[in-house]
């Protein structure tokens, strides 16, 4: 998929800054933190006031970050489990905020109830291709097909934000519009997928509880 090659190009431009960084004792944690809240910020303060191009170029800078923190962990020996929950939070934070703050300026002075309701879609079906994948993990299924990721999601949001910015018309619309069909695609793809792991699996048993004494702690 688009987003493999993406990070692995992404990977190298980023190499000669995360030599530095490690040797100046930044945490990936630190890393993290400061490419969600700048991606927030640059979606809060620019996007939703109509300032699209400058929007998308402010928070597609912050966004590499995402790629940034992964690679200085590994430069430091390797990530934590909080590092890691941290950063797929941040990236579930940053991507509400995007399409938090299209809905905020369309609904307003943007004044287009299609872009509204198509950044909705995007929202949602963003947050479902995210939960399939969390939930199937978490029962011990791998869940890693789909056409649009996260990747994609924000390629085609931020240069349909940044085109229509710039005057170009439609922009915006063409890119909602294709990555909510993706979206859907990619949901289906992945309960499929699920399905087809799944089948005669039975639900693992919880670790059963001894039972009470009586007697209060």
């Amino acid at each position: 998929m688009l987003g493999v090659n993406a990070r692995a190009a992404v990977g190298r431009f980023w190499a000669p800054v995360v030599a530095r960084l490690a040797r100046a004792g930044v945490t990936p944690d630190a890393v993290t933190l400061v490419g969600t809240l700048g991606a927030i910020a640059g979606a809060v303060g620019l996007i939703a006031t109509g300032h699209l191009f400058w929007g998308a170029f402010t928070v597609t800078v912050f966004v590499l970050l995402d790629m940034l923190d992964g690679a200085l962990a590994r430069a430091r020996g390797g990530g934590s489990v909080f590092g890691a929950v941290l950063d797929s939070t941040g990236d579930r934070a940053a991507d509400a905020a995007i399409f938090g703050a299209l809905v905020w300026w369309f609904s307003g002075a943007g004044d287009n109830r299609l872009l509204v309701l198509l950044a909705l879609l995007c929202l949602v079906l963003g947050v479902l291709t995210s939960y399939v994948k969390a939930r199937a993990e978490g029962m011990g299924l791998r869940c890693d097909v789909g056409v649009v990721e996260r990747t994609e999601r924000l390629i085609l949001v931020l240069v349909g934000t940044g085109f229509l910015g710039l005057g170009i018309p439609y922009a915006l619309h063409v890119a909602l519009w294709v990555l909510t069909v993706g979206s859907a695609v990619t949901v289906a793809q992945r309960f499929a997928e699920v399905h087809r792991q799944a089948r005669g699996r039975a639900l693992p048993t919880p670790p059963s509880t001894p039972p009470s004494s009586g007697l209060v702690p």
